[in-house]
């Protein structure tokens, strides 16, 4: 499995990104996955996951009611809507894939990891 995160960039706070997280492989519809970031000089953080089939979602505090994260399992992509950026939410941000049907916020129950895609995010 591979996973390719790409839509970083830079923006001014109060605007708007979306990151797309395209998968190789067969086993991407059959496994939840979740979005997660790693600001300068910090542990990567949970951002935001999604169950297989997307009918269930799970947000950080910190994002909930300003991301959305969605999946088109026909396409093998999963995706993060961004709005209302603000500059702490400056961050590599990294998509990933678990080996199950549901969702964790835990970064150890992940398997498979994209390379990250820069968002920054300017006052």
């Amino acid at each position: 499995v591979q996973l390719q995160a790409s839509g970083g960039g830079l923006v001014q706070a109060g605007g708007s990104l979306r990151l797309s997280c395209a998968a190789s492989g067969r086993t991407f519809s059959s496994n939840a996955m979740g979005w997660f970031r790693q600001a300068p000089g910090k542990e990567r953080d949970f951002v935001a996951a999604i169950s297989w089939s997307g009918s269930s979602t799970y947000y950080a505090d910190s994002v909930r009611g300003r991301f959305t994260i969605s999946r088109d399992n026909a396409k093998n992509t999963m995706y993060l809507q961004m709005n209302s950026l603000k500059p702490e939410d400056t961050a590599v941000y990294y998509c990933a894939q678990r080996r199950s049907v549901s969702y964790s916020r835990n970064d150890r129950d992940y398997v498979y990891w994209g390379q990250g895609t820069l968002v920054t995010v300017s006052s």
